[in-house]
């Protein structure tokens, strides 16, 4: 690969090496401007005179330069063409050098090289070229030549030397000295021929040394084109006939461009107008006078180069005229046995005329003679002789025919022979007859005469051989003798009689049926008859039923025939018989027998489109006999009752379709009547199942209002639907569990209940066919009431006449709606109702509210009543009342509320002085109660214990202010 990157690296071609001469790289051929538009043209046209096919030209390889020998260092441009192609295309080319061949592909048409060897290339559509080899030398002095040199081409041989050699060149041809080239470097060869040929080199002088001699170069002149070859069409032409020359030669590949001019001669003068570009040449008609020698030149327009072909001599041959053929004796009878003589003569009588003569077309046997005034032949008539003659006379130039003679020989016509024929092997009444009659010899028209038992029945007259033919259709009068009689003119001749007999095919049977019983019921015997009007005996008779044979008699005469079986229910159908006395079985028409079969005993079938019948499919009842002459009426029943009917004409099965409901369960069966007997079917049972209807759920609880510990009872009943049923119970889509119900009433599911039970519940019935679900139920589940808590508010600490006193009173566990009862002294003081947050009652007290505050929660379940809280009230004090401090009127507002409902507390009492100052507290303390009641001694203890503190009294020593009362709560403030 490196090799051919190496051959093929651009460089501009007119690049020097070193220190070389430089000379114009072009070679002259002496080629005019006309010239070169001529052989464009050239291309253009076909070459028809180029025998050879296009496709077995090779590729050519063009150089540019076109040196074979280049100093090393320069670029040869390579260009390959195939016939015919003239622009780029891609191209394979191939080097090799040393033993070593490398390939390699170009898009175009074109490489550029730079290394010694032998390269060949490939066009597409064309054979591999010839090698051309090419030396890049290394040497100081080198003799340059074309590639090819050819007939009239104007040659340059050009001598190049490097710096180092002074050119003083002397040219040799074949070691001769041909030329001194003193100022030039070129020798030129203005017209090339085959003396120029030989081995050719140039000399020079080095500076420093000595005579340098250059390569030797060989020069081979070729003709551009082969000697022309001379193809005529014909070179023996009839008189009148064209003929066309054609002057093939065949160019050298290198010269495929160049135009040919083509010129035709005869007797050394040349023919048309002189020469031209077509290679052929027309003569449209030659005559006697046109006979001679012919040759063609074919001659380049460029390079004046021509070549001769070889003479050939053209003979116009003269065809012979049509003869005349004559008979003599022209007017004698001619009868059997007369010698006739047949002459043919033509106008241009030589010895090379050959006559020949012919009976209706058939040439007579040793009848060809050679002869200067016509020829003759004579012969004895026969028979075989009438018909048309003509002759022929052929002087090499083609056979010419004389007109027809016509020549009848008169016969007298030979005994007649009569044949009988028939299309029928037997001659039977109806056949159509032939009759024929034929007298082997004899002229000419001849009359034929027909006769049965001397009576005419026609003539007929032959105007060719073969006899003549009358028909007729036979009856039974046509039996007799029957003869013919043949005439010309030399009185009738007879044939000998021929006796003919007519058989009579037998007429049209008829069958006939009779049977003992009047009724044709199974097992009864029957006799069928056939019998024929006429016909020649022997007859055979043939009984069939259904085209199937029964049975065969024979009869020697006219008659009738029987044939007896005993019936069964196959025998029912069409019978017929055949008779045949040898002339083809004539066939009675049909007779039909009706063989009467009671019904056998039906079999009732069920379909439905499923396993089990559903209500609302379609049931088909099919009930078949499969014995029972038909028509057969089936009828079906459910139960004993009558479904409905239906009747079969032709036998088979019945069907009847019912659209099922849930009555239609139980037992069916189907009859077959024929008006024989009927017979009833088996009894089929069918169970109808009927889908589930919507459930219906409903609750069950021991009050109207289901509350948490309640036992629910939920029952889910499908009012319709086949059993057994699966009942599913949901609550809130989560299945609660399921209960199979063997019968009809439902399902019960119990649950008791918690506060998580409330929502929505439903329930699914199921039997196999479909699901069915019930609506949506809601379920709320109530809890009843806890005891309530009550709690009193007061605007201050210190509770008196006239303050506004809150009640609030809240049941922390129950279903809402609850309504709360307030209570004084067991008095009700009025209700609020609340959905949470328990309920409030405001009072503006007086003297007489002092005392115990109750309230209840009802919500429907029980009334909870709440522990009693006691109030004691004072009265109001001034406005300056030194018991308040200003940080009283700040303090938060006193709660008063009731001990819970599950603490059973008592009251402790004590006055408390913490500090040991003149204060005195006055409390009220509640405790649990234990084992008894007790009081305690250390209110600090007591407040240790968790006492709660619901009274108390500051009293202080010699002030008013001891005199002041406090409410205090043991619980929260809110």
């Amino acid at each position: 690969m490196l090799l051919w990157v190496i051959l093929l690296v651009l460089a501009p071609v007119s690049g020097q090496f070193g220190k070389v001469q430089n000379c114009d790289f072009n070679i002259t051929f002496g080629v005019s401007y006309e010239c070169l538009n001529m052989m464009k043209w050239q291309r253009s046209i076909d070459f028809l005179w180029d025998p050879l096919p296009l496709r077995t030209y090779k590729s050519i390889i063009f150089l540019q330069p076109p040196w074979t020998t280049v100093f090393r260092g320069e670029r040869v441009n390579l260009t390959c063409k195939g016939f015919g192609f003239y622009s780029s295309q891609k191209t394979k080319w191939y080097y090799r050098h040393l033993g070593k061949e490398i390939s390699r592909e170009t898009q175009k048409n074109t490489l550029e090289v730079q290394e010694s060897g032998e390269y060949r290339c490939q066009a597409q559509g064309s054979p591999l070229s010839s090698p051309v080899s090419l030396d890049f030398s290394s040497a100081s002095l080198i003799l340059q030549a074309p590639l090819s040199v050819f007939e009239g081409d104007s040659v340059v041989l050009r001598c190049r030397a490097k710096a180092e050699v002074t050119l003083k060149t002397t040219i040799y041809k074949n070691e001769n000295v041909l030329a001194f080239l003193n100022k030039t470097t070129d020798f030129h060869i203005s017209h090339a021929s085959l003396k120029d040929n030989g081995a050719y080199r140039c000399t020079g002088y080095k500076e420093t040394c000595c005579l340098v001699s250059s390569n030797t170069v060989k020069i081979q002149v070729q003709e551009s084109f082969t000697r022309p070859v001379l193809r005529v069409s014909s070179f023996q032409p009839i008189s009148g006939s064209p003929v066309t020359l054609t002057c093939e030669t065949r160019l050298s590949l290198e010269r495929s461009d160049v135009p040919l001019q083509f010129c035709f001669f005869r007797n050394d003068q040349m023919l048309g107008s002189g020469c031209s570009l077509s290679p052929k040449f027309q003569i449209t008609a030659m005559w006697s006078k046109d006979s001679g020698s012919y040759w063609c030149k074919a001659a380049t327009m460029c390079y004046n180069t021509t070549s001769n072909s070889l003479r050939s001599w053209i003979q116009v041959l003269i065809p012979a005229s049509h003869p005349v053929l004559t008979l003599s004796p022209e007017k004698a009878l001619n009868f059997e046995g007369t010698k006739v003589k047949l002459h043919c003569e033509t106008q241009e009588d030589s010895l090379r005329t050959l006559y020949k003569f012919y009976h209706d077309g058939v040439p007579l046997r040793h009848k060809s003679v050679r002869c200067e005034k016509g020829a003759s032949i004579s012969f004895s008539l026969t028979t075989e002789h009438s018909g048309n003659y003509y002759c022929t006379a052929d002087n090499g130039h083609g056979a010419k025919p004389s007109e027809a003679v016509s020549l009848s020989v008169t016969v007298p016509v030979s005994r007649p022979v009569l044949t009988l024929s028939s299309a029928e092997d037997l001659i039977s009444e109806g056949a159509k007859l032939t009759l024929h009659c034929e007298a082997q010899r004899g002229s000419l028209p001849i009359v034929y005469q027909f006769h049965h038992e001397d009576a005419s029945l026609g003539n007929r007259s032959a105007h060719s051989a073969g006899g003549v033919a009358i028909s007729f259709s036979l009856t039974a009068d046509h039996s007799g003798n029957y003869y013919c009689t043949a005439n010309n003119g030399f009185g009738p001749q007879r044939s000998e009689a021929v006796s003919l007999s007519i058989t009579v095919p037998v007429s049209r049977p008829v069958l006939t049926l009779s049977s003992a019983e009047a009724l044709t019921f199974e097992g009864a015997t029957v006799t069928l008859y056939c019998e024929v009007q006429r016909g020649s005996p022997r007859i055979l008779y043939q009984f069939y039923h259904e085209d199937v044979p029964l049975g065969s008699n024979s009869t020697p005469s006219v008659g009738k025939v029987s044939f007896s079986f005993s019936l069964t229910a196959a025998h029912s159908g069409n019978y017929y018989c055949t008779a045949d006395n040898g002339f083809g079985p004539q066939r009675s028409e049909a007779v039909s027998l009706f063989v009467t079969v009671p019904v056998s005993r039906p079999i009732l079938t069920l379909r439905v489109p499923r396993a089990q019948a559903v209500v609302g499919d379609l049931l088909e009842l099919r009930c078949e006999a499969l014995r029972g002459s038909p028509p057969i009426m089936y009828w079906f029943y459910h139960e004993d009752v009558t479904l409905g009917s239906s009747s079969v004409p032709s036998g088979g099965e019945a069907s009847f379709n019912l659209s099922l409901t849930a009555e239609h369960s139980g037992n069916y069966s189907c009859e077959a009547n024929n008006g024989l007997v009927a017979q009833h079917s088996d009894t089929i049972s069918l169970s109808v199942i009927v889908p589930v209807s919507r459930p219906i759920l409903t609750f069950r609880a021991p009050r109207a209002q289901a509350v948490v510990g309640d036992l629910l009872e939920l029952h889910c009943e499908a009012l319709r639907g086949s059993s057994p049923i699966l009942y599913w119970f949901y609550h809130e889509d989560v299945t609660l569990g399921k209960v199979s119900a063997p019968s009809g009433g439902g399902a019960y599911f119990n649950l008791s209940l918690t506060t998580e039970h409330s929502g929505i519940y439903s329930c699914e019935a199921d039997n196999g066919l479909e699901a069915q679900r019930s609506e949506m139920v809601t379920l709320k589940v109530a809890v009843p009431v806890s005891r309530p808590v009550l709690t009193l508010r007061a605007p201050r600490a210190q509770v008196a006449v006239g303050d506004l006193l809150e009640l609030h009173c809240e049941a922390l566990r129950g279903s809402p709606l609850i309504l709360y009862q307030f209570y004084h002294e067991d008095v009700t003081l009025g209700n609020s109702s609340a959905l949470s947050g328990g309920a409030f009652f405001n009072l503006s007290l007086t003297a007489e509210h002092s005392g115990n505050y109750s309230c209840e929660a009802d919500n429907g379940l029980g009334a909870q009543r709440s522990e009693t809280v006691t109030l004691y009230l004072t009265g109001r004090e001034p406005a300056s009342d030194p018991c308040r401090s200003p940080s009283d009127l700040d303090s938060q507002e006193p709660t008063y509320h009731n001990v819970p409902a599950w603490e059973e507390l008592q009251p402790v009492y004590s006055n408390v002085n913490p500090r040991g100052e003149n204060v005195v507290y006055s409390e009220v303390r509640i405790i649990r109660e234990k084992k008894k009641h007790a009081v305690a001694s250390n209110p600090r203890h007591l407040r240790n214990k968790g006492s709660r503190i619901i009274y108390s009294e500051v009293k202080v020593a010699s002030t008013p202010a001891s005199r002041c009362l406090f409410l205090a709560s043991s619980a929260p403030h809110r």
